[in-house]
């Protein structure tokens, strides 16, 4: 998707099996599909064609899933009833809370990195060394720019956790944090969603796309002037120099790394242009949407007219 990126999208509901049309996350793994919506976290082993509707019923802490995140086999589902683990692919949950360290039972974001669970809570980071058996929860105290954590990525020992103060980036594996803010080039210190790709780190803010060349010392800030649907980003992916952008106002996607956006909506088929979140895989686009789970595939290059070379003369002179 580089260089094609969908242009038309065909949008899943619940008449295919979702909780609800509102889809707040989705993810991708060995070709499984899941969605997490406000009614449940919903399944797909067909392409998203179909889906299958997990609920309290089946150990989720609560129908309000927020983030989905697959690591080894393990699904974690971020709730708005503590974090859930499912190792039968989401037959069954177990439902970590506040009883277990986390800061709060509201989770919004989830992440792994190896046996290491990051979750993302209104009342700090938790961190799980021992695969979400138990956490111990960051907070201001330990650098975070705000206990309002929304988002969470990880990469080997650095942690980036996106706070209502600013982007916190912890360099030894979540023990402390130093945040960064406007004074660093963020289009806002509301930060909704991270994503980092070696030296690159995207930030979704509340006023933009931050993109960081440097590890996350300095941000270039997108808005619409380059393209994005809105000046509002609730989650970004990347992959290659593709990037997508999750905003209230289209699903904007950049082949150039982030430089220029073009944008989809409605008209290209998404079921809302209020895009909660975005995941690609393989040749496939998936973006979570307020009017369901819209799939796109990335357009097939027409083929390139070649001409056939003239032969050269073997005729030659006589001197």
């Amino acid at each position: 998707c580089e260089l094609n990126p969908p242009t038309s999208f065909i949008n899943k509901t619940t008449a295919n099996g979702l909780g609800s049309r509102f889809v707040e996350s989705i993810y991708v793994s060995d070709s499984v599909v899941y969605a997490g919506t406000s009614g449940g976290m919903a399944i797909s082993t067909d392409g998203g064609n179909t889906f299958v509707n997990r609920s309290t019923a089946h150990g989720l802490g609560h129908t309000y899933v927020a983030d989905v995140y697959v690591n080894g086999g393990t699904l974690y589902g971020a709730t708005a009833g503590g974090l859930s683990i499912s190792t039968d692919g989401g037959a069954s949950f177990i439902n970590k809370t506040t009883a277990n360290g986390l800061g709060s039972n509201s989770v919004d974001g989830v992440h792994t990195n190896g046996s290491t669970v990051y979750a993302a809570t209104y009342a700090g980071l938790s961190i799980s060394t021992d695969g979400g058996a138990s956490f111990i929860n960051k907070t201001t105290a330990d650098g975070l720019g705000s206990n309002n954590v929304y988002g969470v990525f990880a990469s080997g020992s650095t942690v980036y956790a996106a706070t209502y103060g600013g982007l916190s980036i912890s360099t030894d594996d979540g023990n402390s944090f130093i945040n960064k803010t406007t004074a660093n080039g963020l289009g806002n210190n509301w930060i909704q969603g991270v994503y980092a790709s070696g030296s690159t780190v995207y930030a979704a803010v509340y006023g933009g796309l931050s993109i960081s060349t440097d590890g996350g010392n300095t941000f270039i800030n997108r808005t619409t002037a380059s393209g994005l649907g809105s000046g509002i980003v609730y989650r970004v992916y990347a992959s290659g120099n593709a990037v997508y952008a999750a905003t209230s106002g289209g699903l904007s996607i950049s082949t150039n790394g982030g430089s220029t956006f073009i944008n989809r909506t409605t008209a290209n088929g998404l079921g809302d242009n209020f895009v909660n979140a975005v995941y690609a895989s393989g040749t496939t686009v998936y973006a979570a949407t307020d009017g369901g789970a819209s799939i796109g595939a990335c357009d097939t290059p027409a083929p390139t007219a070649t001409s056939t070379p003239t032969p050269m003369s073997t005729t030659t002179s006589t001197p």
